[in-house]
């Protein structure tokens, strides 16, 4: 279980990326690539690590760029944000259960039936459905604002975040042309909308911000969304046929 009396605890420990400043993204990114470079690039995790580096470099220009109005505020929820996805990792390097979210895509990282596109959306279903949630939660903490104060940068994280559907598509797609409507990738893709994702998210941060001073039900609430999100992850990793090759 994961009270919302331990997120305070785990706000401290973010200052060692010095989560107040751009330091703190480019420690980020500098950690993903170290991880990139000691996975095998079929490695489902390995895969969502490529694109989530993509995103989190994106953001990182787009900070150095002035594109957003509180970097403070950006720079905290985007390294948040990342911890979220770098604990998991640790949990399992050291042999720690994850949140039940990540499970279903560390568990199946080198199945073979699963299709780099399906591990990516696993992670993304992941770390949008749950860890964002609770990163603009932590982000509050951390700043001492509610969540209606992180709306613009919340936005703008977001319509980053949007973009990767387009990168997905383009780097992991089976082929140059789009998928037949046989396909069980089609119905995958159509079932899952990284746009309502992001709008559960907020509304979910919401919710459990508003609980904050009733710390039994924000614990039942995350158990909660943890464990859906888990299931929703599972579904997508379901093992497909492998694509049919070309020529």
């Amino acid at each position: 279980m994961v009270r919302l009396d331990r997120f305070a605890e785990d706000t401290v420990r973010v200052h060692d990326v010095r989560v107040h400043s751009a330091d703190g993204v480019d420690a980020v990114v500098r950690r993903m690539r170290a991880l990139a470079a000691g996975w095998p690039e079929r490695d489902g995790v390995a895969v969502f690590n490529r694109v989530y580096l993509t995103v989190t470099e994106e953001i990182n220009r787009r900070l150095d760029a002035g594109h957003f109005t509180d970097a403070r505020a950006a720079i905290t929820l985007d390294v948040l944000f990342a911890e979220r996805y770098l604990r998991a990792v640790e949990a399992v390097a050291e042999e720690r259960r994850p949140p039940a979210c990540w499970r279903p895509l560390f568990q199946l990282r080198g199945h073979p039936g699963v299709r780099p596109l399906q591990f990516a959306l696993a992670g993304i279903n992941a770390h949008i459905g749950h860890d964002l949630a609770l990163a603009v939660v932590d982000t509050c903490r951390t700043l001492g604002c509610e969540p209606a104060d992180l709306e613009d940068e919340f936005d703008r994280v977001g319509d980053v975040l949007v973009a990767l559907e387009e990168r997905i598509r383009e780097d992991l797609m089976p082929g140059p042309d789009l998928l037949q409507i046989a396909d069980p990738l089609t119905h995958l893709l159509g079932a899952w909308s990284l746009e309502r994702a992001r709008e559960a998210a907020w509304s979910a941060a919401r919710g459990l911000w508003a609980f904050r001073e009733l710390p039994d039900l924000a614990e039942e609430f995350v158990e909660r969304l943890d464990a859906g999100v888990g299931l929703v992850g599972r579904c997508l990793l379901t093992p497909l046929s492998a694509p049919r090759q070309a020529g």
